[in-house]
């Protein structure tokens, strides 16, 4: 069965995500070449790139160290916005780990989705990892989107988007989210930006060079 190039680096891509945990841009390999993603670069600066990574790791220390096994909490950064998703005992455990995790260096905000349940189950969290490459998957066929201006985030069947994205971006995320199998709920989670500052986030064309006639 042949698949178009774009949904083959689409699928290589998830299929090496899922398995690395990864969601920022990284290397594919296609017929002896090296492509740096499928879609446009990471709209945040590479500092906050490493920021968010340090965020994660101090923020997931911090909650195990005071709060330990008995909740169940994921930590995303995405320019120096933190997600919390998951589940815990009470409702001051929820508002414990919104303080500690907002105390880690360099944390702008934090948006606290935890839920008050028992941790979800093994079978569950693959439900969900599946749905998130499925949205992805969406994104990556959508012809309007820049795929990896999307961060994923699924949770007990809700979707949580992340990213620097423009209004019409976000929508459009959206509507595809909501369109994917296995999605309950999508919430919106975006930095929004404007047109003409995603124009300036994007790639320049290089000016096409003159050739001299003799």
């Amino acid at each position: 069965m042949k698949y178009p190039t774009r949904r083959l680096v689409a699928l290589l891509t998830l299929t090496v995500g899922l398995s690395t945990g990864l969601t920022a841009c990284f290397p594919v390999i296609m017929g002896g070449a090296v492509m740096s993603g499928f879609v446009a670069t990471d709209r945040r600066t590479s500092g906050a790139q490493l920021e968010d990574e340090g965020i994660e790791l101090r923020a997931s220390s911090r909650i195990n160290d005071n709060l330990g096994d008995r909740v169940h909490v994921n930590v995303t950064s995405y320019n120096r916005r933190v997600l919390l998703t998951g589940e815990v005992p009470s409702a001051q455990d929820r508002q414990l780990v919104e303080q500690v995790v907002s105390r880690v260096d360099n944390v702008q905000s934090v948006v606290n989705e935890l839920v008050t349940l028992g941790s979800s189950t093994l079978t569950q969290r693959s439900s969900d990892a599946l749905v998130t490459s499925r949205v992805k998957a969406g994104f990556v066929d959508a012809k309007d989107l820049f795929a990896n201006a999307f961060k994923v985030v699924t949770e007990r069947g809700t979707v949580y988007l992340m990213g620097r994205v423009t209004q019409r971006e976000a929508d459009r995320g959206a509507d595809i989210a909501r369109a994917t199998s296995g999605v309950q709920k999508v919430v919106k989670v975006f930095e929004i930006i404007s047109e003409d500052e995603l124009r300036n986030l994007l790639p320049q064309p290089a000016p096409e060079s003159k050739s001299t006639a003799k």
